[in-house]
């Protein structure tokens, strides 16, 4: 039996889809982006794989997408044309190997095949159709029998021949595109006429080779690489790197990143290699796509009803994908402010699982018009935290009900009422003292990004707190062993233990990591660095007109306000006496003599056995270098550990030296 929610969801499935692609390939027009659209494709092959049953005569993992606009001439294509089945990740692709095997041994005794790797470009693929050598037409795919006559606009593609290297009779099949530079300068155009800017390259060249006036086509500078012999009145050739050879010989263009694998793992090594280089091309490369090399193998394995047997799409990670809300949840920050946290069905984005993303606010809730139980579209661009972008709404549920703002939230204290904060879309804990509130300010003052005092974690923070021990951040300085006795899970000798930690932190004190301590609103890390080495010391920081801490670099308006108000507080010059008490402040002023990494950029990637990541950059950072979280061309070296990742693959690519951690020693005098 099929759950009825399954065939519910299934069926909405199947309907969105249509919706979607028949706008995307009819009509140019992109609802959700197409690694989105992947997404939903993803899931209902799943569903299906599962429930074989559930099959619908009209799936779309069943027929090609495009139909014929009906201002255009139909052409019915003299071969039928076919689309790629997709694959996402490592195991698929080994399972497409596996079934390859599986079905040559049933015809040949120990078959090899090799395989011919090639970028998968995102245009719109034309089928070119040559008669005695000279171009007689161009078509769509359209719905893989009949696509639409784009002879007039594909003509005026410079890289399109006309007439081919020798006069034969051949059908071929390509992507047009657009370059990225030449998208730029089209939106801006758009932008000057008053006119829609494109989405994407994808759409803008679709919409050029779809225009009935082609000097519309000619103005957008399209390109077009070709990569497959459909029909040729000669000889075909034996496999498929050949086969591109051949249609060079012919004069067409192909792109020349195409690489035979002899196994599995030297595709696998090529999808990682232009999962990072494919940003780089002026054409968007959305994956790669692998087939058979041997012609004869090729033969063997033929088609389904949708695609070839030998030859699938392996997509890159999406930075778009689909999921569902599951719940809302209210988080409470260190300043009170309460932010609507989605939970999510666990989804991989952009290389890693996630189950959570941030609502930001209610006026961001309203303005999405999410609901618990909502297909949403998620998105990540590089490390960038997810966000949800729009609602699926055809996919909406019965019976999911619009959220509903809370007025009170027990984890506030008190009696929990929240209230808007003036001038802004955000709401905080009415009740300031709130323990939610103290806990997370007090877990913050002793972390590794503040002060960073050893043995007192969270779970230490907690019990302090629930017993009364601490209510503010000088508490943590006059602790005794004794007090620290009574709390359960602390014996004579790591009661001891934590308290020299406390005062071997209050003997050395950074200005730096102070400010990021304290909690004031929009400082972190990089902010407080800023503030440390324009003022050097607490003092002027606390005394600063708001005019001289809005003209630091770096230090924009409203960080600047927030800087100001805080310090201008009584209750919080209160606490900075009581705490300045205990604790030694450490400046640094620049100078020639310390500033020895000056205009040198570095990244940290990875663990070491020596350092913690954050005393690495806090190091760099004194000696004048900046450290920053992406590798570019400006990046003087990489320091990497275990588990480095594509920030170490990137450094290579750009020839940037990796670093050690022994180099690392080296280069901080250490």
């Amino acid at each position: 039996m099929i759950p009825k929610s399954v065939r519910e969801r299934y069926r909405k499935l199947v309907d969105t889809i249509h919706e979607y692609r028949r706008a995307y390939h009819v009509y140019d027009r992109e609802i959700v982006s197409s690694a989105a659209l992947d997404s939903l494709k993803h899931e209902l092959t799943q569903i299906e794989a599962q429930y074989p049953r559930i099959i619908a005569p009209d799936s779309p993992s069943l027929r090609i997408s495009g139909e014929v606009m009906p201002q255009f001439q139909k052409t019915r294509h003299e071969v039928a044309q076919w689309s790629f089945n997709d694959i996402f990740n490592e195991k698929e692709l080994h399972d497409f190997d596996a079934r390859i095997t599986r079905f040559l041994k049933d015809s040949i005794q120990n078959p090899h095949p090799t395989y011919l790797c090639e970028l998968k470009i995102d245009g719109l693929k034309i089928v070119l159709t040559y008669k005695r050598g000279i171009l007689e037409s161009a078509a769509t795919r359209g719905d893989g029998v009949v696509g639409e006559d784009v002879t007039h606009t594909v003509r005026t593609i410079e890289s399109v021949p006309l007439s081919l290297t020798r006069p034969i009779d051949v059908v071929v099949e390509g992507e047009a595109w657009l370059g990225e530079s030449v998208f730029a300068a089209l939106n801006k155009e758009q932008e000057k006429k008053g006119q829609e800017p494109f989405a994407n390259p994808r759409n803008a060249a679709a919409g050029a080779i779809r225009q009935l006036n082609p000097a519309i086509a000619r103005e957008r500078k399209l390109d077009m690489f070709v990569y497959d012999v459909a029909k040729t009145s000669e000889s075909f050739p034996v496999t498929q790197e050949k086969e591109l050879e051949y249609l060079r010989e012919l004069g067409f263009k192909v792109n020349p990143y195409a690489k035979v694998a002899k196994t599995v793992s030297e595709v696998q090594e090529y999808w990682e290699a232009w999962k990072q280089k494919g940003r780089s091309q002026d054409y968007w490369v959305d994956g790669i796509v692998i087939k058979v090399n041997e012609r004869r193998f090729e033969e063997l394995l033929g088609y389904t009803g949708k695609a070839p047997r030998f030859a699938v799409a392996y997509k890159f990670p999406a930075e778009q994908v689909t999921t569902v809300i599951e719940d809302i949840v209210f988080q409470i920050g260190r300043t009170g402010v309460v932010t609507p946290v989605a939970h999510l069905r666990p989804v991989s984005i952009a290389g890693s699982t996630v189950s959570r993303a941030t609502l930001h606010n209610e006026d961001e809730i309203r303005r999405l018009g999410v609901r618990i139980g909502d297909t949403v579209v998620l998105q990540k661009a590089g490390d960038i935290i997810p966000e949800i972008v729009r609602v699926v709404e055809p996919l909406r549920p019965k019976g999911a009900k619009p959220f509903v703002w809370p007025t009170h939230i027990r984890e506030c204290g008190g009696d929990g009422r929240i209230e808007r904060v003036p001038g802004q879309a955000a709401w905080r804990c009415a009740y300031a003292g709130s323990f939610a509130q103290e806990r997370r300010r007090l877990r913050h003052f002793a972390s590794k990004g503040a002060l960073n005092i050893e043995g007192l974690g969270t779970k230490t923070v907690d019990a302090l707190l629930e017993r009364g021990m601490v209510h503010s951040f000088d508490d943590f300085f006059t602790l005794s062993e004794g007090d620290v006795r009574t709390v359960p899970g602390f014996a004579e000798l790591s009661a001891k233990k934590l308290i020299a930690s406390i005062q071997k932190a209050a003997r050395a004190v950074p200005l730096a990591r102070l400010l990021v301590g304290l909690s004031i609103p929009h400082v972190g890390e990089e902010t407080a660095l800023v503030l440390a080495h324009s003022f050097h010391t607490l003092e002027k920081i606390v005394e600063a007109p708001l005019d001289d801490l809005s003209a630091i670099d770096g230090i924009g308006p409203i960080v600047a306000q927030a800087v100001y108000d805080w310090f201008r507080e009584r209750d919080n010059r209160e606490l900075l006496r009581r705490l300045t008490a205990h604790i030694h402040i450490v400046t640094e002023r620049t100078s020639a003599q310390t500033q020895t990494l000056r205009g040198s950029t570095y990244v940290i990637t990875g663990t070491f056995s020596r350092f913690d990541r954050d005393t690495m950059k806090q190091m760099l950072r004194a000696r004048g270098a900046q450290v920053s979280e992406s590798v570019s061309r400006k990046t003087t070296g990489v320091f990497a550990g275990e588990n480095s990742g594509s920030k170490k693959s990137k450094a290579e690519e750009l020839q940037i030296p990796v670093l050690t951690e022994d180099d690392f020693a080296r280069i901080v005098q250490l």
